[in-house]
């Protein structure tokens, strides 16, 4: 595993620059969010997904959250009422907590993320810096605790090697500090033109 650690303000466009590097070689990036570290690769690389199952032992039917730069970029890839768009719009802003939201998937994104209902799992993130990489990859990222199915999750990245000792591990470990959240966003289900909450 690569390390690239320094404060968020520090870094350059050519971090940002490798950062994208690896996203679009397949490989799985250790990322800050707006809520805890995730792993990450492109959302629309089917096999790299693949690789965060078997990474994180997880289950192959537990779709993992899709992270947009923009309600555009929703739009690709989510079929989204008018309604939902407003209800979106309240959930979304600045100020409110990190929210992912499941709406219907236009199923042109890998069948790994798409739950058996057809539903697709997507935030659009409060972190700037998260943001910056989504617009520099040009396209939705996956995102997943940073964490073995079934344990805790990890907030210390010094020692991940000890953690991932199988075949699959992340290619690089970007590592900004400390997360300011230590539990995933709140998961709402909007599809029947409600707010199911499914996660506070």
């Amino acid at each position: 595993m690569i390390y690239l650690k320094k404060r968020a303000s520090e870094f350059t466009s050519s971090d940002f620059d490798l950062i994208s590097v690896y996203l679009h070689a397949g490989k799985v990036v250790v990322l800050p969010t707006d809520t805890i570290y995730g792993l990450s690769c492109l959302a629309a690389d089917p096999d790299a997904i693949k690789n965060i199952f078997r990474l994180k032992k997880r289950d192959i039917n537990k779709p993992m959250i899709t992270l947009a730069a923009s309600m555009a970029m929703v739009k690709s890839y989510a079929l989204i009422t008018k309604k939902e768009e407003s209800l979106l719009k309240a959930l979304w802003f600045e100020s409110a907590n990190p929210t992912t939201v499941i709406l219907n998937a236009k199923n042109n994104l890998p069948k790994e993320i798409i739950s058996s209902s057809g539903g697709i799992s997507v935030r659009l993130p409060k972190s700037d810096f998260l943001i910056k990489i989504i617009k520099k990859v040009r396209g939705p990222i996956v995102s997943t605790s940073l964490n073995l199915s079934g344990q805790d999750i990890i907030t210390d990245l010094e020692n991940l090697n000890l953690i991932f000792t199988g075949k699959y591990k992340p290619g690089l470990v970007v590592d900004i500090g400390k997360s300011k959240r230590k539990k995933p966003s709140r998961l709402i289900d909007l599809r029947s033109g409600e707010l199911k909450i499914i996660r506070k």
